[in-house]
């Protein structure tokens, strides 16, 4: 998935997504080229779905 996708799936912001990266809490991006990175969808999935169960818990 290229970030617009991710973007709009997740109902993050760019810097909001990246911030998270860092700190570990969101998938890292696969380069796809030089300039090009996207992310697995599945990996995005698994993300919302562990963040839908942490609400249910909570």
């Amino acid at each position: 998935m290229r970030r617009p996708e991710v973007e709009s799936r997740v109902g993050l912001a760019r810097s909001t997504i990246y911030g998270l990266i860092k700190v570990g809490q969101f998938p890292e991006p696969v380069h796809l080229g030089a300039r090009a990175v996207g992310w697995v969808e599945a990996e995005i999935d698994e993300w919302l779905r562990r963040r839908a169960d942490t609400r249910l818990i909570g």
